[in-house]
């Protein structure tokens, strides 16, 4: 599922529309957001519900279910996650076209509708940027969706147990948490893409996730220039850390252990802020925290969640754990930390919108003041 796209995201809308919700951002600011997978178009509804000249950089390293038989059988571009934050950006997420354009056909496996559809445009326009601006126009997007490369990439990850894993599909459900990933191209090079480039270094706003850190994040990180673009734009970096464990590459992993990863892989003293989930607020006695019941917690010889079906996932996932003295840590490197209740009630691994929406709110307005100082 989409978590952009359900009924809390939609309420969220029509409460912003109808001036029930406190107003956006007064001053014109630009965000860009950073990720892919189900994660970015989170942030990207989030941001255009606050008023936010929003676009997107997006991992390109996606090699799993209709994504990864396109790129085995027609050598394209990775679609699928530049289609899920085209559609996040479409300006009437319940139009019709728009909801085919994320419809996907059991009996052609599996593939999305959207994802054939840039895959096709890539070929006949002989560009996949083209493909991507001729979708956009389709849904009417408000804001433009950038690849971190056009280079055909794989990536490799190292578990905390010392094994090597090629894929991007099979990284993300490690059986042990993750140590590092990098990337490869059978061309022996990789580039950034300019637009890219240039989103992030005119972005005030630039926001890391939600969503995997190792297989949707930081693989943007690791297309050189990338980080270069972060180190020369003005703009706050906001890491907006996963509620929960819902995939095996960082299963058991502290708030604290996700941002360190992020300053393993090109991004020390680059971050600004920090989102982090907790339903209570954080003391010195206080124990590590979790809103939700942990699979984990309670039958320990769990080590990933990929082994276990969507019933069973309903039951409860692995919170992302936060304690007080790692909060203390955290701000320690730099980030300022603001921890609260993030957690969605019907969805306990997904951002609740009006949380989210308040926060980045908050973090907006802290950046403002800092710069007006």
């Amino acid at each position: 599922m989409d978590p952009s796209a359900t009924g809390a995201f939609r309420a969220l809308d029509d409460s912003v529309m109808a001036g029930q919700v406190p107003g956006g951002v007064d001053e014109a600011i630009e965000a860009v957001v950073i990720g892919g997978g189900t994660g970015a178009p989170v942030s990207i509804r989030t941001l255009l519900s606050l008023g936010v000249s929003t676009n997107a950089v997006v991992a390109m390293a996606d090699d799993g279910g209709s994504t990864g038989i396109l790129r085995d059988k027609a050598d394209v571009t990775p679609p699928g996650d530049i289609r899920k934050c085209i559609a996040a950006f479409a300006d009437d997420p319940t139009d019709p076209l728009v909801r085919a354009f994320k419809y996907r056909f059991a009996v052609a496996d599996d593939h999305a509708l959207g994802n054939l559809l840039l895959a096709a445009l890539e070929d006949a326009s002989g560009s996949f940027p083209e493909a991507i601006r001729i979708c956009e126009r389709l849904v009417d997007a408000q804001g433009h969706v950038h690849p971190s490369t056009l280079d055909h990439v794989t990536l490799s990850a190292r578990t905390r147990d010392g094994r090597t894993l090629d894929g991007q599909a099979v990284a993300c459900h490690s059986k042990t948490a993750l140590e590092s990933v990098r990337l490869s191209s059978d061309e022996g090079v990789i580039r950034a893409y300019r637009p890219a480039v240039k989103a992030i270094e005119r972005a005030d706003l630039i926001v890391l996730g939600p969503g995997s850190l190792f297989t949707s994040i930081i693989p943007n990180l690791l297309v050189p220039g990338i980080v270069d673009a972060i180190q020369r734009s003005r703009g706050a970096v906001l890491f907006v850390c996963s509620l929960a464990d819902v995939q095996g590459e960082t299963w058991g992993l502290s708030a604290r252990e996700h941002l360190a990863a992020l300053f393993d892989h090109g991004m020390y003293g680059l971050v600004d802020y920090m989102l982090v989930h907790t339903p209570v607020q954080l003391r010195a006695e206080s124990p590590a925290t979790g809103s939700f019941i942990a699979v984990a917690g309670d039958e320990p010889e769990y080590a990933s969640t990929s082994d276990l079906d969507d019933l069973r996932l309903s039951e409860g996932v692995r919170p992302v754990s936060i304690n007080y003295q790692d909060l203390l840590a955290i701000q320690a490197e730099g980030p300022v930390v603001l921890a609260r209740d993030l957690a969605d009630p019907r969805h306990p691994s997904w951002h609740s919108p009006a949380a989210l929406r308040d926060a980045i709110l908050q973090v907006i307005r802290l950046m403002l003041s800092r710069r007006d100082r």
